[in-house]
Formats: C-alpha cells, structure tokens, sequence
C-alpha cells in the first residue's frame, strides 16, 4: 500500500501506509495484486524457513517460483506507476535491475541471510533498492536489523513483521499498515468485505481508525490524562495489543460501536452515521468470517 502520511513516534518518522487515490488501478484491483505479491514472496519466504503473510493463499506449483518472481514484480510495479512510483526516472530499468536482485535473493540465499546477500551487492544495486523502497538514505548494512534487511529484498506490498511488534521495518524506516503480515486470513476477508465500497479517503481512514491501538498503547498517562511519556520501538515496555493472544477484533469492533455511541451528540449526524455503518458491517463481517 501506498504512503498516507508520517506520524512521529518520540522522534522516530514512522510512514503509514494506505491506498493511494492517484493509483491507476483501481481498489479491487490493487487488492488482487497485492495478494498475488504477498502470496508468491510469503511462499518464497516460507521456502527459506520464514513466516510470510499470515492471509497468504498456497502458490499452485512451487516449482515455478524463480520463473514467476520477475513476472509478478513487473505487474506489480506496473500497476504502482500511477501511484507509489509516479515520480521516478527511469522506470523500466528500475523495474528490471530490482527484478533481477529478488530473483538472485531466491536464488544466492538472500531470504535466509539477508544481510550478508545485501553486503554482496554492488553500490549501485543498493542504490536502485533505496529507490524502490524510497529510502531517504542510502543504505549501510551493518546498520540494519534482520527484519530491515529482509524487507529490502522483498516487495513494499509483501513486507513482513517479523517480530510482531506492529510495525514493518523497511531498512531504517519504520512503516504501519492495515492488513499486515501478521493479520489472520479471517480478519482480512472481513476487512475486506466490509470496506468493499469505500473510497480511498474513506479506506484511509478506516485503517488508522483500526490501527489506533497499535498507536495509542504506548502512551503513558498520569491520574489526570497528562502525557508522561511513550515508549519507543526497542524499548522493553513496547508492546503491539493486536499481537496478544487474546486481542479480539470484534470486541474492538463492539468498543468503537459503545464509543460512538457515546460521543454521539458531539460528533457531526454525518460522521456519526457513516463510522457507525462501518464499525457495523465490520463487526458483523467478522462474525460471517470466523474472525476471533
């Protein structure tokens, strides 16, 4: 997904990610490449002992993965040149060269070790990597953690959180998003189905409103709401509550519905009526999926 916007998180420009409106393509499509991304490189990481997208669909013949890396990138960045990738030179060659670096990743180990396969490659080709992934630096390997170094060799769309912590880190750079790797196939079905007939700008905000407890959770308060302080990515108090075992998206769900309700004559008729209509066929959309 698309760049939303920036929201700082004690000093750290963590990137949310969202459908963007200027996209070509349209949302029902964007959703099926993307799948068709997160399924061929969840296979590919799930070949190199990783875990890939939770919601990801088996790839028919495994051994036709080499084959189809190049050919599903290249649709895929295709379909982003109206959106991610408008303003960038060259697109072809970009396209190509990154082609080339994911199936070397399959075929050198890359998925396995990714960073010793990224200190491998030449100044220019982590360049066209910083490009691709519209790093503001260029990349120092050493630098990086396991789970930034991964995701540099794998499609924005496919990026993973290895370790649930909520955020998905892309070199350096810490992103959010809604639906992630670590969301269960159920949910995204819901989601889905429930944001079918959104527009972009409604999609958008749908997702921050569902991701509010990923950036609300580690906010400390006094007695009297006063900001105390807020724990960071790294930090032994941080924590992801979608991550727990007993985090429940519908009971989320039935929490922004008793919210609503209860700021209802604070709220414009119209904002009102329309989140109460998604948190509505949201909630019951879980329900129809099995989602827990």
């Amino acid at each position: 997904m698309q760049t939303g916007g920036f929201c700082d998180l004690g000093g750290i420009a963590m990137n949310i990610d969202s459908i963007n409106s200027s996209s070509l393509l349209t949302q029902s499509q964007k959703r099926e490449q993307d799948h068709q991304i997160q399924n061929l490189f969840s296979a590919l990481l799930t070949e190199a002992g990783r875990k890939g997208y939770a919601s990801a669909e088996p790839v028919d013949n495994q051994q036709t993965l080499t084959k189809n890396i190049q050919k599903t990138w290249d649709s895929w960045f295709t379909g982003e040149l109206g959106g991610r990738y408008t303003q960038v030179q060259n697109p072809d060659e970009l396209k190509h060269t990154y082609g080339e670096i994911l199936v070397r990743a399959h075929n050198e180990g890359g998925y396995v070790d990714p960073k010793g396969f990224l200190q491998s490659l030449s100044h220019d080709e982590l360049a066209v990597i910083q490009k691709v992934q519209a790093l503001a630096s260029g990349i120092k390997v050493e630098s990086l953690t396991e789970e930034g170094a991964l995701n540099l060799l794998l499609p924005p769309a496919a990026q993973v959180d290895l370790n649930q912590d909520g955020l998905t880190r892309s070199g350096l750079a810490y992103g959010m998003k809604f639906p992630d790797s670590n969301t269960p196939a159920a949910v995204v079905n819901a989601w889905e189905d429930a944001t079918e007939d959104m527009s972009f700008r409604e999609l958008a905000f749908a997702q921050l409103q569902v991701m509010l407890p990923k950036l609300t959770s580690n906010i400390v308060l006094d007695e009297n709401g006063s900001f105390l302080h807020r724990y960071e990515p790294g930090d032994a108090g941080f924590k992801n509550p979608m991550a727990a075992s007993d985090y429940s998206y519908i009971a989320a769900a039935k929490d922004q519905l008793a919210a609503l309700e209860y700021m209802k004559n604070e709220l414009p008729a119209e904002q009102y009526e329309r989140q109460k209509s998604f948190w509505s066929k949201f909630q019951q959309s879980l329900i129809e999926n099995g989602a827990s």
